[in-house]
């Protein structure tokens, strides 16, 4: 790359980093915090109508209560001026209370009249929970010390209940498979966030360990590819399922190990997650839509392409941080790829009411006809964030 395509790259990041940030600032977190709340109750809604633009009053899951916390209290870091502190806070007040079980897990939806509607245990939810708390306590001092011992508790009854015998954790108890490496990601992202605000080691130590888990069990060690599925025993899961892998995980779980394998000072963890970059990009990106697309097989031929909205936003974080661990013509590379990655992320805000999406992309280049779901904004604003900090600092 020349230097004078590099200044191109950087310009062009510098602009398309402060539009996004403009996009969610004025247009999204304002009708997310309105229309996506439940004006009688001050609770989160999961979708809006892109006709109406109005919140629809269905079940609401878990993990989208926790994102929405994020995503308000990051938005304020990023300019937005709503009330930030307060929705995290009457958030996570009803969250503790609503969702959170006898034995201390919190379930995984309830409906609008605040009924819990399924109490199964799910890892994913948990892993959310965690993430969540952490964010509450790194942003609002009035909240750190409860929400620290909501963690707490919390992870001691996944120790104790749900504990693997070799590492991570079960997807039940009395333990069952398949095992996913999916929530494992979100616990280590969990982990990553509260290493940050909390003296506590095992925060480090979980990071440290789920890592080792994504490093030996989760990635492929011919292909350096990542699994999704496995048997108890953290090998591959039998049959299909087995098979595959998703490009949008390639790209998240190479953000994450980027982060903490620079933390670690770990050349093996920032070389898996180039390969895991390498794979997604190669194999994973449709080149007549420009966007990623949703399943990989483990040869790494196309098993589903459908492309959600997700999947553009990981691409986003992976070339941001692996551009950030690099330099010369690899640094190069990823710098022109964090373009490509935000139109592809664009595609899914066309045409709709400002500060809304789309979600699922059809290999035939139409979107389906749904309502714009709550859980995407997490993505979005953790995208958002990550290329602001990284524009910020060329």
């Amino acid at each position: 790359m020349t230097a004078s395509n590099r200044h191109n790259d950087i310009k062009n990041i510098k602009i398309l980093s402060s539009e996004l940030t403009i996009w969610l600032r004025d247009s999204a977190l304002p009708l997310w915090s309105t229309a996506g709340i439940y004006s009688q109750t001050k609770t989160s809604l999961d979708v809006i109508d892109l006709k109406t633009g109005a919140g629809l009053p269905v079940t609401r899951r878990a993990r989208v209560v926790s994102r929405q916390i994020y995503s308000f209290l990051e938005g304020k870091k990023l300019g937005w001026t709503g009330p930030a502190e307060e929705l995290a806070t009457e958030l996570y007040g009803w969250y503790t209370s609503t969702f959170l079980m006898p034995d201390g897990h919190y379930a995984s939806c309830v409906d609008t009249n605040n009924t819990v509607t399924d109490t199964s245990f799910d890892l994913y939810n948990q892993s959310f929970s965690l993430f969540g708390f952490a964010k509450l306590a790194a942003d609002l001092p009035a909240c750190k010390t409860r929400a620290s011992e909501h963690a707490d508790k919390l992870l001691a009854h996944l120790m104790t209940a749900y504990r693997h015998p070799e590492a991570g954790f079960q997807e039940a108890s009395p333990a069952k498979a398949p095992l996913c490496s999916n929530p494992h990601m979100h616990m280590f992202e969990a982990c990553l966030a509260w290493e940050k605000v909390s003296s506590d080691s095992a925060w480090a130590d979980l990071a440290d360990e789920i890592a080792e888990l994504a490093l030996t069990r989760f990635i492929d060690p011919v292909s350096g590819g990542l699994r999704e599925f496995f048997n108890s025993d953290w090998t591959p899961f039998d049959g299909d399922k087995g098979r595959v892998m998703e490009p949008g995980h390639q790209f998240e779980w190479a953000w994450l190990l980027t982060r903490w394998g620079q933390s670690r000072m770990d050349a093996g963890a920032l070389i898996a997650a180039r390969r895991l970059y390498d794979i997604a990009w190669t194999y994973g990106i449709d080149e007549s839509r420009g966007v990623a697309f949703m399943a990989l097989n483990d040869d790494f031929s196309v098993r589903d392409p459908m492309a959600r909205l997700w999947g553009q936003t990981e691409w986003i974080k992976a070339a941001v941080a692996l551009a950030e661990v690099s330099t010369g013509a690899e640094r190069d590379a990823y710098l022109a790829d964090i373009p490509e990655a935000v139109q592809a992320l664009k595609v899914y805000f066309a045409d709709v009411p400002a500060g809304l999406w789309r979600d699922k992309l059809s290999p035939d280049g139409t979107f389906v006809d749904e309502p714009a779901p709550a859980s995407s904004l997490y993505h979005i604003v953790c995208a958002i964030s990550e290329l602001h900090d990284f524009a910020e600092s060329l």
